[in-house]
């Protein structure tokens, strides 16, 4: 049994004691705290407010002890983390961490894992708690945050309201003294935000001292104080405003679904004319790896000059439709029609309706994908539609804000001078001028929101589409949004926006059109759920067999070795029950290197008899056997490693390399920092891939050469998003960094395990299925020559 460590607790009633405090990041140039003083009592719940860029995320940090200050003093559960004089105390950080907790805006950056369970247990594992509380600690706080159902579901996947919530699972089953919210509901709908605010209630009523960073008025009534910050100094203090807070909680609830149905329109503003500019028929989407179509037979029409808030839970499909209308996903079925551009063209006949489906008179509608726009149309879409993403840091990629909202215009083929002038429209509607000459990736959040939002106004575009434009924005840039979008309407601008606020939409003038609810938590798993006999296999001896085979495969030399090696592939694949075409999908990039590779040995090897000769370019019989030799023993290569991986949690990686290079230790060897290193990597290479994608569709989006232009001009394009993937690589790591610490993850401590290692039987039978593979390619090797 292990005993439970100590945890840091408040003294004399005091959880957090700041004095002087001063940070900042530009060695002084500028100080985003300047002489903070606070003091948050024990069990209290304080919120801080305050405009964008006033200091409030940093002010999280040091009070999370995530981030030590440059001068003052920071007590934090008792200890002296900070001195002035004597500078940080890296043992009471580590103290003090113990006992707090940090859930940040983006939840998807604080997920180490792909099952909730594991996910969950990943800061108890850290605090040494002992496997049987480790378990009862899993279950409490998924009961609290309502997410029992989906323990073995995969949150990568998920909705931002659901890995929200796992992420505070997370930090509730560390026990803390303390939590520290930083916006946790920016990106949610209204039933999301409702449910994480009951969590900060019930964490409330158990003693827990809430910290909690927000822009929405109504998430400060329940709590004992109200500080607000301007310029990096604390303002103000006091009650809230409940009356005030009412107001906003009200006007913040979403309406009934009004499907179709008009907004009373404003007196002084030109009705839209009856034309319609987008034209949505019968249409169907389901993201690959799901089983519930997350469009379902939505049909929508929107008039020229019209403005509509799109409206919808979190899941509902709503930045699912806008990527529809923008031609950067293809729909399953169904017509779409933008701004005269024929997006996407049903080929006949429907799929079955949810409501066929549940009523059971559904019958077998034909499965051809729609016909989508050619380049040419998808150039011609460009010109026409604006597309502001749910993630403005996504979209920003060139050196200077003004390079950046260039962009558009030059991809258009406008002259410099029009260039020029669009430009500076643009940064003159959104006021800001003064960002001109700095670079986009140091801005703040509500700054690069600004000039994503400028960067798209500058294509002067007929039809303008906008994810969550006031996302994270304080009241004063909410407002300038909602005066640009009723200023285009009065220009004839088409103007379709995401959002949760029905008083936002009702500020805009808009029609709202209200999305289903959103789907069922899908039925996929990972690990031993998901993966049939492989994902229960013992993790240490999956990865030393799969190792052997893999190495095992460049040793084959002929055609009988090579169908032994691809029966056996198959039946693995069979036996994970993975499905043939998605695996292949997941390595097509790495096999159409391989096959690349072949072609090559196809001209240069030699032997056996001449096929064709192109001058200094021959093919042989011994050509193509060696070319097709090594194309194929790479690609099993290739395959087996993609199995294994979609057969193996980032957990269960991490504690079989822990394990298999434990020995290590005894020479100073990290193995578990080696570990974490290697899974955290792996755990990391599809958000990388979601970042290259999302800058690819910014720059698609706004009509880039990297989907419209020749070969020459699209491979330009693709160097050229290597800085901002990096960029953003960079802002993923350091967030990850932060979850590590917030969750009391600490280089060489002892940490207990929720995942147990056990070789059973079928572990054993599998070895025995490996060892004989092997004696089999032995004997091809010798009696086949």
């Amino acid at each position: 049994m292990t005993a439970r460590p100590m945890t840091a607790q408040p003294t004399d009633d005091v959880a957090v004691a700041l004095r002087g405090v001063r940070f900042s990041y530009g060695n002084g140039a500028t100080w985003a705290l300047d002489g903070v003083d606070l003091t948050v009592g024990a069990g209290e719940r304080v919120c801080i407010v305050g405009p964008n860029g006033s200091g409030k995320s940093t002010l999280s940090r040091i009070v999370a002890g995530l981030a030590a200050p440059d001068a003052g003093t920071v007590t934090v559960l008792g200890e002296r983390v900070f001195d002035g004089d004597a500078g940080p105390d890296p043992d009471a950080y580590r103290r003090a961490r113990r006992g707090i907790g940090a859930v940040f805006q983006n939840p998807e950056d604080q997920l180490v894992t792909t099952v909730v369970e594991d996910d969950v247990a990943f800061g108890p594992e850290n605090l040494g708690i002992a496997h049987a509380d480790i378990g009862r600690r899993i279950t409490e706080a998924l009961q609290a945050v309502d997410m029992t159902e989906s323990r073995a579901a995969d949150p990568t996947v998920m909705s931002g309201g659901q890995q929200q919530r796992i992420a505070i699972a997370g930090t509730m089953a560390t026990h803390p003294a303390m939590v520290v919210f930083d916006e946790p509901t920016a990106m949610l709908d209204g039933a999301a935000r409702a449910e994480v605010m009951a969590v900060l209630d019930s964490l409330q009523a158990r003693g827990v001292t809430i910290v909690h960073i927000t822009h929405h008025a109504d998430e400060t009534l329940r709590a004992d104080r109200v500080i607000r910050m301007e310029s990096g100094r604390i303002v103000s203090e006091g009650r809230p405003r409940r009356d005030d807070a009412a107001r906003a909680a009200s006007a913040d609830q979403p309406h009934p679904p009004a499907d179709g149905g008009d907004e009373p329109q404003p007196d002084s503003e030109p009705q839209p004319d009856s034309e319609p500019i987008i034209a949505v028929e019968h249409v169907f989407f389901t993201y690959p790896g799901q089983t519930s179509p997350v469009i379902d037979d939505l049909s929508l029409s929107i008039a020229r000059g019209e403005t509509v808030a799109l409206m919808g839970h979190n899941g509902a499909g709503k930045t699912t439709l806008a990527r529809l209308l923008c031609a950067l996903e293809r729909p399953d079925d169904g017509s779409i029609t933008v701004a005269g551009v024929p997006v996407a063209l049903a080929r006949g006949g429907r799929r079955d309706t949810a409501r066929e489906r549940r009523s059971g008179t559904a019958g077998t509608g034909h499965v051809r994908k729609p016909r989508t726009a050619s380049r040419t149309q998808r150039r011609a879409l460009r010109r026409h539609v604006g597309y502001v993403m749910q993630h403005p840091e996504r979209q920003l990629f060139a050196d200077t804000v003004t390079q950046d909202v260039a962009y558009g215009p030059r991809s258009q083929g406008l002259p410099e001078a029009a260039v020029r002038e669009h430009v500076e429209w643009a940064l003159q509607l959104l006021r800001i001028g003064h960002l001109a000459d700095r670079s986009p990736f140091a801005l703040s959040g509500g700054q690069q929101r600004l000039a994503a939002i400028a960067g798209v106004l500058a294509c002067r575009p007929d039809v303008l589409i906008m994810d969550e434009p006031t996302a994270g924005l304080d009241t004063r840039a909410s407002a300038r949004i909602h005066d640009l979008i009723r200023t285009l309407r009065a220009q004839g601008v088409t103007v379709l926006v995401i959002t949760h606020s029905a008083a936002e939409a009702a500020a805009m003038g808009a029609r709202i059109i209200t999305m289903g609810q959103p789907p069922h938590t899908q039925s996929a798993r990972t690990g031993a759920e998901g993966s049939g006999p492989l994902g229960t296999l013992d993790p240490r001896v999956k990865m030393v067999t799969f190792l052997v085979l893999m190495f095992t495969a460049f040793a084959i030399s002929n055609a009988w070795q090579l169908g032994l090696a691809a029966a056996l592939a198959a039946g693995i694949i069979a036996v994970g029950r993975l499905n043939p075409l998605r695996l292949l999908a997941a390595v097509r990039l790495i096999l159409g290197m391989l096959v690349v590779m072949g072609l090559l040995n196809l001209f240069f090897a030699r032997g056996g008899d001449v096929l064709a000769a192109w001058g200094p370019l021959t093919i042989t019989t011994g050509g193509v056997r060696t070319a097709a030799l090594y194309t194929l023993r790479f690609a099993l290569v290739v395959v087996l490693g993609a199995v294994m991986m979609a057969t193996t949690t980032p957990t269960e990686l991490t504690d079989a390399i822990g394990s298999l290079l434990s020995p290590l230790r005894r020479f100073g060897v990290h193995t578990q920092e080696i570990a974490l290193v290697l899974s955290l990597a792996l755990r990391f290479l599809p958000t990388l891939a979601r970042e290259a994608h999302a800058v690819i569709d910014a720059q698609s989006a706004r009509g880039g050469d990297i989907e419209t232009g020749s070969p020459a001009k699209r491979l330009r394009a693709l160097t050229a998003i290597v800085v901002p993937v990096f960029a953003g690589t960079l802002r993923h790591a350091d967030n990850l960094a932060l979850a590590l610490d917030a969750r009391c993850y600490e280089e060489g401590a002892h940490r207990t395990h929720w995942r147990r290692m056990c070789v059973r039987r079928r572990d054993l039978l599998f070895i025995t299925v490996a060892v004989l593979y092997l004696l089999a390619l032995m004997a091809l090797r010798i009696f086949i020559q």
